[in-house]
Order: C-alpha cells, then structure tokens, then sequence
C-alpha cells in the first residue's frame, strides 16, 4: 500500500518533486524505511514495460520519463493532436503576450489557479520562452511569446493583437457606487 502511495505523492509533486523528510514524514517512516521503500518502487519503474523512471534531483525525488522513449514524446508534441490549445492554454498565452515578460506567480494572480503546468506545456510546444529573471524575491523566471506564437496565431507582431483598455484592479464606477451607497453607516 505504501508503494502505492508513494506512487501518488510523486505524480501529485510533478516537477516540484517530493523531499525524503517529506515522505518519511507524510508515511510515517523512519529514514531506513523510506529509503528501502523508495529503492523498491525505482526496481519496480526499471522494467521495461515501464514509461517512468525515479530520479533525485535538487534534494527530490521525480518522475520523469524514460530517455530511451523520447522520439515517441517529440512526435506526440509535433503531433496533429498537441497543435490545438485547450481553453487553459489560451488563457496563460493571452496573459502572458498583453503583460510579458511575467513570471508563473503572477499568471496564476491573475488567473486565481495554478498554470506551472500550462507554461511547462506551452514552452514545449515552443510558444513561450523563458525572458530572464525576475527582480522578484526568489528571483522568478519571466516569460515572453515566441515568434511561433505568432504564426500560430497568424499576426505578424504583437501589436496586431487585440486592443483591450482593462488594467487589473480597476472597478466600474456602478460597482464602486453601489457599495458607496448601500453600505454608508447610518
């Protein structure tokens, strides 16, 4: 069963990946154990039947796909199937060209959920690309649209886009009346 629920935390961390003190903390597990447990699931992942392999990078564990099966990945990408863009996909590629560079956090702002994986897909799909780091604490990657973002969408540059007068944060005068005056003390 702990196999099995290791097997989850790993999926649920995706590219975060999952700390040995996390897992030993989360299963209740003396090191020794986690360590055993976490030996056992990568045998299990070595068969070949397998797409996933476990590796431990920057103090986590992940997982990531098998290198031998890359050529079958690319052409799933590349594929009919992977140029069309969910709604999600056009949300984070809108956000991102009316306010580049921007950093994950402040899409997932503006958005009110999580897009690292959206941004993770489309800079594979090769329609954003990292734009340097943020001045941001932690020092965030920015991101920008690439020129493939412009042929899909068939504009020979930005400034084709759409004009929108919107700036987040800003209230109708109707909504700002309406709690002006419904709601003054009396």
């Amino acid at each position: 069963m702990k196999m099995g629920v290791l097997e989850g935390l790993l999926f649920i961390t995706g590219e975060d990946g999952i700390s040995l003190s996390e897992i030993e903390k989360i299963l209740e597990l003396e090191k020794e154990d986690a360590l055993k447990l976490i030996d056992e699931y990568k045998k299990t992942l070595e068969d070949e039947k397998r797409g996933l392999k476990l590796v431990y990078l920057g103090d986590k564990y992940k997982l990531t796909t098998k290198e031998e099966h890359k050529k079958y990945y690319e052409a799933l990408v590349n594929s009919v199937i992977s140029s069309s863009l969910s709604q999600a996909a056009l949300e984070v590629l809108a956000i991102i060209a009316y306010n580049e560079p921007i950093t994950v956090g402040q899409i997932d702002e503006i958005r009110g959920v999580s897009s690292r994986d959206m941004v993770r897909k489309l800079l594979f799909k090769g329609l954003i690309d990292p734009a340097g780091k943020s001045n941001l604490p932690g020092k965030p990657m920015l991101y920008k649209t690439t020129s493939k973002f412009l042929d899909y969408f068939n504009l020979s540059s930005k400034d084709e886009l759409p004009k929108i007068d919107f700036e987040v944060g800003d209230v109708s005068t109707e909504e700002t009346d309406l709690f002006t005056s419904k709601y003054k003390e009396q």
